[in-house]
């Protein structure tokens, strides 16, 4: 008589990144583009950004698309692969947290201080 084990269901990890947030690609095929933040994907822990990572996907006709055939899109790039890049300095930065003393959590640039607001 084996008990079941129950299986802890893991809290996706909080992402640095929002919609609308200016990003840089920082590895793979799109190195050094910037785009911005279309979808996230918090659960798989990926974005999809404007005019990275296309792809190519073949699709028959239907009333959406008569005409059918080859269409590129974007397809979503892991978090680990992407910088945000703060508007005040304009540079690739990690992201830090700080509280304000209204008790509001904000995002900061680390190279210069500065708050991060999505765009």
């Amino acid at each position: 008589m084996s008990k079941k084990k129950k299986e802890k269901k893991e809290r996706p990890k909080p992402l640095f990144v929002k919609k609308n947030d200016i990003v840089v690609v920082i590895s793979g095929d799109d190195r050094g583009k910037q785009g911005k933040v279309l979808k996230v994907f918090p659960k798989e822990q990926r974005i999809i950004v404007e005019g990275i990572n296309f792809i190519k996907r073949h699709t028959r006709p239907s009333q959406k698309n008569p005409q059918g055939g080859i269409i590129e899109k974007e397809a979503p790039i892991h978090v680990s692969n992407v910088m945000v890049v703060c508007s005040k300095c304009g540079q690739p930065t990690r992201v830090g947290h700080q509280i304000l003393n209204d008790g509001s959590k904000i995002r900061v640039c680390k190279k210069c201080g500065e708050m991060l607001e999505a765009a």
